[in-house]
């Protein structure tokens, strides 16, 4: 079964997200141009700077039952129920060993999340202080680890070809899918269920991310608040939510007649050495991503006509990720329609990668680019260097093979760039 460059496609799609439930909801709300930050309403949000996010649109609780939910995370939560609905939109009807088109062993699973059970983690600590040491909760050590989302997907599906936790920040969620992809390229497994999550809705996390300046502090506006390329950005917004993905080798999902929504080609990687927080201002290490893609995959640089930018609505970040796309695409950087879908979502961070996926995949599905929402004041580097999507949704070329890319970067100066093409 071994092979090196097997051709792997989507064959599956599965979200929760501030814009909706599932898939087929958030990609609605997408297209809309529909914003889901709200105001925060919980007490301790009176004394934050930030008091806004974007929580997700339907709680988990709503589909998985009350008793599992009570020994998961949230951000387990998260992953669990956009996998299902990925599992199920690829077509299996039960879990590897008891569908007889899956092999458990050639079945893998890789969730990414960047900061992992912090909710549980933080809870549980006042629980210790507050009740004392007897009434911690017996489920925190697995409801706390990075990798529980991925374990617990994993034992849904029966996943035994291998389950993967990448951590690598708000590019986890990129990072595990092109784990993936490399994971079925390489002959480890046929099939792999594919993502990332986070839930960091919670004082501790906002209140760091406020205090480093990094979190948009436009409270009396909630859904203008995430604006990228605009020239009154002011930070990001934090959102929550998962996005997953089943993955399959060409193969195995024409062997089985699986619908098949597109070509992951592949993922460029690189890091900055530049700083633990702020993106090297020319994106250099972007452009070394960016690069790495081409170098190592089969994509046509005149096939792209779509980009799911990272654009999380910083002054400097937003920026730095065009003008690498202009380094290395030159004139073809032209014909690329740009799409900050985090002025919808806001940032899920370590789950970003995995929604945006899921919207990507679906822009070349539909042939239709997601509106930038929120731009009033265009930034003029913005301006001089891409072709951002605004207003409304925007027709994708109709005939022919066309591919989109979707950029994550993360602290630490992580650098994912996916690529998927139509087939």
């Amino acid at each position: 079964m071994s092979s090196t460059n097997r051709t792997v496609v989507v064959t599956g799609i599965g979200a929760t997200t501030p814009l909706g439930g599932d898939a087929a909801s958030t990609w609605e709300g997408l297209i809309a141009g529909r914003s889901g930050v709200k105001p925060l309403e919980q007490e301790w949000a009176a004394d934050q700077a930030v008091r806004i996010a974007a929580p997700v649109a339907v709680e988990p609780t709503e589909v998985i039952p009350r008793p599992q939910a009570r020994r998961l995370d949230r951000s387990a939560q998260f992953a669990l129920v956009a996998a299902k609905e990925a599992w199920a939109d690829a077509g299996f009807e039960a879990k590897a060993g008891e569908d007889p088109t899956i092999d458990p062993d050639r079945l893998g699973a890789v969730i990414a999340s960047g900061i992992g059970g912090v909710t549980t983690l933080l809870d549980q600590y006042d629980v210790l202080k507050e009740k004392g040491v007897r009434r911690v909760s017996p489920h925190t050590v697995p409801m706390l680890m990075p990798n529980s989302p991925s374990a617990n997907v994993g034992l849904a599906v029966g996943a035994r070809a291998g389950v993967h936790t990448p951590v690598s920040a708000c590019a986890s969620g990129a990072e595990a899918i092109g784990y993936a992809i490399e994971m079925i390229r390489t002959g480890r497994a046929d099939v792999v269920v594919a993502g990332g999550t986070e839930a960091a809705i919670h004082p501790l996390p906002i209140a760091a991310f406020g205090n480093m300046m990094a979190m948009s502090k436009n409270n009396d506006d909630p859904q203008g608040a995430s604006r990228p390329y605009d020239t009154a950005r002011d930070g990001f917004v934090l959102g929550e939510g998962a996005g997953v993905v089943v993955l399959e080798s060409a193969e195995h999902a024409a062997k089985r007649g699986a619908r098949v929504y597109a070509e992951a080609v592949g993922q460029g990687i690189s890091a900055d050495a530049h700083d633990i927080v702020q993106p090297e201002p020319e994106g250099r290490g972007i452009s070394h991503a960016l690069q790495n893609l081409l170098d190592r995959n089969d994509l046509d640089p005149a096939e792209i006509v779509h980009v799911n930018a990272h654009a999380t609505s910083t002054p400097a970040g937003d920026i730095a990720e065009l003008k690498a796309l202009r380094k290395v695409f030159g004139d073809d950087a032209d014909h690329f329609a740009v799409s900050a879908t985090k002025s919808m979502t806001g940032h899920l961070l370590g789950g970003a990668g995995g929604v945006e996926t899921v919207a990507t995949v679906l822009a070349l599905y539909h042939r239709v680019a997601p509106p930038t929402i929120n731009v009033e004041n265009l930034d003029p580097e913005a301006e001089a260097n891409a072709d951002v999507v605004r207003g409304e949704a925007r027709k994708l070329p109709v005939e022919g093979r066309i591919a989109a890319l979707n950029d994550s970067f993360g602290f630490g100066g992580h650098n994912v760039v996916l690529a998927f093409r139509t087939v």
